[in-house]
């Protein structure tokens, strides 16, 4: 543990470009040329920089200058290893659909586990430094999240499944409107003749979670049956979903409905049910969230994510910087669309797949949200 403990305080510690690009009161780009382009910048001002990499013992990144200087043709993205036995993941179907637009950019697509998910950073180093990657594409974003910052110091091209929510200056991702696709997920219901409706989801702080249940929140109240005692967000701990699960049941009653955040909630959900001899749909409405092979397997009605439209934007975005185009001035926020199955209507059927379009920005009113953090 010492030795552990020892690495990581010196890797904190380490100065970057924009420690160097501060301590000189200078842009990260003057630093940078003073490095790769000298002859950009006054005698003056690289003989000030210089000095502050000495003094700050500032070593550049030779490997990702290196691999800047070419297109990318391998990419790395971060796989979620917490927990062996998953109902589904949405992961799993976004690295399809990224492995298959890569390859119409030819571009391929590197897999990769980190030991310590809340300190990440140094896979994300080796893969640099050994010339895997040329930049990656991030998931599960999150507040308090070191890699976007540690990848912008260190000027490596990466964009983001997600946005970057510590970061609104950084406008390369795409994400899906959750509190749109629950708000869409109401409607369905209160349509289909159920009420009341409540909520199952997680403990509030994830910015994923809150979204969508802004989405459960807002709907109902524009339906007038927003019923506050109607929701549950239990620790994601089974025994504990399946309890919080059983007691929201009660409340909502045959002929209410749930909407859940995770179609990993919706099936505890469906099982909790099929436990108490209730029968998803007929007894009480049911929908989930990421449309899963499981959700499709089991008749549950879910919320969609266009995963082959953001991939694709992605990709445009990250090999458009590495070209040296100009960043995206805003992030893509896409609508999901609630793909009805039989826990909300038995005479529904599975439904085609639906053309998923990117919220577009205007003045008069968009939900796609502006780099400029003002």
């Amino acid at each position: 543990m010492t030795g552990r403990t020892t690495v990581s305080r010196e890797r904190a510690e380490r100065a970057t470009l924009v420690d160097v690009a501060l301590a000189a009161q200078v842009s990260r780009q003057t630093v940078s040329n003073v490095l790769n382009n000298p002859g950009k910048v006054s005698p003056a001002t690289a003989a000030k920089v210089r000095f502050e990499i000495d003094r700050l013992n500032f070593r550049p990144n030779l490997a990702a200058r290196s691999l800047r200087q070419r297109k990318a043709n391998a990419l790395g993205i971060e796989l979620n290893a917490t927990g062996r036995h998953r109902l589904g993941n949405i992961q799993d179907s976004f690295l399809v659909e990224l492995t298959v637009a890569a390859r119409e950019q030819d571009a391929h697509i590197i897999t990769f586990a980190v030991e310590d998910y809340l300190e990440p950073i140094s896979e994300y180093e080796r893969l640099l430094a050994t010339q895997m990657v040329s930049g990656f594409v991030l998931t599960n974003t999150r507040h308090d999240d070191p890699r976007p910052a540690w990848l912008r110091a260190h000027e490596v091209p990466f964009v983001s499944f997600g946005q970057v929510w510590d970061d609104p200056a950084f406008t390369a991702w795409a994400d899906v409107d959750g509190g749109s696709g629950i708000a869409q997920g109401v409607r369905h219901l209160v349509a289909q003749g159920y009420a009341p409706i409540g909520y199952l989801g997680w403990p509030p702080g994830s910015p994923v979670g809150d979204d969508r249940r802004s989405g459960w929140v807002s709907a109902t109240t524009d339906l007038g049956i927003h019923d506050p005692a109607l929701q549950e967000v239990p620790p994601q701990d089974l025994p504990a979903a399946a309890a919080a699960v059983r007691s929201l049941l009660e409340r909502v009653g045959n002929g209410g409905a749930i909407v859940c955040a995770s179609d990993t909630l919706a099936f505890i959900a469906f099982q909790v049910m099929r436990d108490q001899g209730q029968r998803p749909g007929t007894d009480i409405g049911l929908i989930g969230f990421d449309d899963t092979d499981f959700a499709q397997e089991f008749g549950l009605t879910s919320v969609q994510q266009p995963l082959a439209e953001i991939a694709q934007t992605l990709l445009t975005y990250l090999t458009g910087a590495e070209s040296g185009a100009v960043a995206p001035s805003r992030g893509v926020l896409f609508d999901p669309a609630v793909i009805p199955r039989r826990s909300t209507d038995h005479r529904s059927t599975d439904r085609a797949r639906p053309a998923h379009k990117p919220v577009t920005t205007d003045p008069a009113g968009s939900r796609t949200q502006d780099g400029d953090s003002s």
